[in-house]
C-alpha cells in the first residue's frame, strides 16, 4: 500500500467527452488520481445530442476497410484504433452493462439506441474509481505541468504530472466544442491545422424555380460520384436533401472531404449524380424507347422511368434540352447529372470538424513534443472520417492511447 501512495501521480483532463473519459479511466486504472475539468455544466453533450437520433457507436466492417475511413490519416490512426477497434469498443461497452446491436448497414448500436444509459453507467464507474470532475472551468492557459481555468470569471490554476487536451474540434460550439484552445496551442509553437467543416452540406446556385418550387425535396435512390486526382472514382449511393441554397444528408456528407478540399483549391467542386443507380445505362436506353406520340416530355419521362420532380428540375437545369433528343443521350445525362458546390455550410452548424493538432506535433503516444508531459485526444487531433461510428471509434482510440502514453510517461518519471 506505501508503494501505490509514493508512486501515484495527479493527472489533468481537460474535456469530459468520450476522448477525454476514457483517457481518464486509463489513467485512473494504472493507480494515478485524475481531475477531469470541462467548461460545460455536464459532460458528453455532444455525445448525447449524437445519440437523440440513435446512438451509432462504432461500424462492424472489417478492419482493412475500416480504418481506410480516415483518408490519408488512416496510418497515423492506426496505431490508436488497432489497440482499441470496434469489437474492443463493443467489449468495453458489455462491460458496462449496455448490450450492442449490428444494424443491416453494418453500423452497431446500443441496443436501446440511446445515449443517456450508457453514459450514466459510464460516470458512476468513473466516480466510483475515484475520478473527479470539474465542471464550468474553461481552458485559458497551458503549460507543462499547469493549466489556467476560467471559472465563473475568476482565474483558476491546476498544477498536474501530466496533462491531457480533448476539447473536440469546433462542430456544435454551443455543445462545448467550440476551437477556442486552438489559440492557445498556437501562442506555444503547437503546428495546428486550420478547423474546417467536415460531414457538412454544401452550398450550390439554384434557380429561383428551384428554390421556390423544390427546396427541401428529397433526392432519393441515387448514386453520387466524384473523381479524385489520381482518376480513382468513389461512388457512394444513398439520399439527401436539396435545401434552398445547396444539399445537405447523409450522402452529400460522405462526399464532404472531396468536395471541401476541392473548393479549397479552385473556388468550386463538383460531382455526378446518377438518377438510376440501379439500371444500367442499356436498360434506361430500352425504357426510353418506348414513346408515345404528342406525350409531354415530364409525363414521358415520369412513365418509363419514374423521373419526376426535384430529379427532373435538376435533369432541366444541368443539361440543355437539345441533349434529351435521343433515348442514348438522355440515358447519358440521367446517369451523369453534374451539380457544382462554392462553399461548406458554417462550421457551427456540422456534425464534426477537420483539422487540428497535427501529427508532426505529437509523439507515436499523442504526447505534444513541444510540452512534453501534455498529451490530446479526439477530434483535437487533425483527422476526420465519415459518419458510421468511425468518429467516435477514433475519439475512445485516441483517448485510451492518450492514457498510454500517461501512463508510460509518468513511470518513466519515477
Amino acid at each position: 500500500m506505501q508503494e501505490a501512495v509514493q508512486t501515484q501521480k495527479t493527472v489533468i483532463v481537460v474535456g469530459a467527452g468520450p476522448a477525454g473519459l476514457m483517457a481518464a479511466e486509463g489513467i485512473c486504472a494504472a493507480g494515478h488520481q485524475v481531475h477531469v475539468y470541462d467548461a460545460k455544466p455536464s459532460a458528453c453533450r455532444k455525445f448525447l445530442l449524437a445519440g437523440v437520433g440513435g446512438m451509432n457507436i462504432t461500424h462492424s466492417e472489417a478492419y482493412p476497410e475500416f480504418i481506410q475511413r480516415y483518408y490519408d490519416k488512416a496510418e497515423w490512426l492506426d496505431t490508436a484504433i488497432s489497440q482499441f477497434n470496434a469489437d474492443a469498443l463493443c467489449d468495453w461497452i458489455h462491460n458496462l452493462g449496455i448490450e450492442t446491436f449490428v444494424g443491416t448497414s453494418g453500423r452497431v448500436f446500443p441496443k436501446d439506441m440511446k445515449a443517456a444509459p450508457l453514459l450514466r453507467n459510464w460516470l458512476k464507474r468513473l466516480r466510483d474509481a475515484g475520478v473527479q470532475f470539474h465542471m464550468r472551468h474553461k481552458m485559458v492557459g497551458l503549460s507543462a505541468n499547469e493549466v489556467v481555468f476560467d471559472h465563473a470569471g475568476e482565474s483558476v490554476t491546476a498544477q498536474a504530472d501530466a496533462i491531457v487536451l480533448a476539447m473536440g474540434g469546433a462542430s456544435w460550439p454551443k455543445l462545448g466544442s467550440d476551437g477556442a484552445w486552438l489559440q492557445v496551442l498556437t501562442e506555444k509553437g503547437i503546428d495546428v491545422a486550420p478547423l474546417q467543416s467536415a460531414n457538412c452540406g454544401f452550398y450550390s446556385e439554384w434557380s429561383e424555380h428551384l428554390k421556390t418550387k423544390f427546396a427541401g425535396s428529397p433526392l432519393k435512390d441515387v448514386a453520387f460520384s466524384f473523381t479524385l486526382e489520381d482518376g480513382q472514382v468513389v461512388t457512394k449511393k444513398g439520399e439527401c436533401i436539396v435545401t434552398q441554397d445547396g444539399m445537405e444528408g447523409s450522402l452529400i456528407y460522405a462526399f464532404s472531404k472531396y468536395l471541401r478540399d476541392g473548393i479549397n483549391d479552385s473556388g468550386q467542386s463538383s460531382l455526378l449524380m446518377d438518377f438510376l443507380p440501379l439500371q444500367s445505362e442499356e436498360q434506361v436506353i430500352k425504357k426510353l424507347r418506348n414513346t408515345k406520340p404528342k406525350e409531354s416530355f415530364s409525363k414521358y419521362l415520369k412513365r418509363t422511368l419514374s423521373i419526376t420532380g426535384v430529379k427532373a428540375v435538376l435533369l432541366h437545369e444541368s443539361f440543355p434540352k437539345e441533349a434529351f433528343q435521343t433515348a442514348e443521350t438522355l440515358a447519358r445525362c440521367l446517369k451523369a447529372v453534374p451539380v457544382s458546390f462554392y462553399k461548406t455550410k458554417p462550421i457551427e452548424e456540422v456534425i464534426s470538424s477537420a483539422g487540428g493538432v497535427c501529427e508532426s506535433s505529437v509523439d507515436d503516444k499523442l504526447m505534444l513534443k513541444a510540452i512534453p508531459g501534455v498529451f490530446c485526444a479526439g477530434e483535437m487531433l487533425d483527422w476526420e472520417a465519415p459518419t458510421g461510428g468511425y468518429l467516435l471509434t477514433a475519439c475512445f482510440a485516441t483517448g485510451c492511447l492518450a492514457a498510454k502514453g500517461v501512463n508510460e510517461h509518468l513511470a518513466a518519471k519515477r
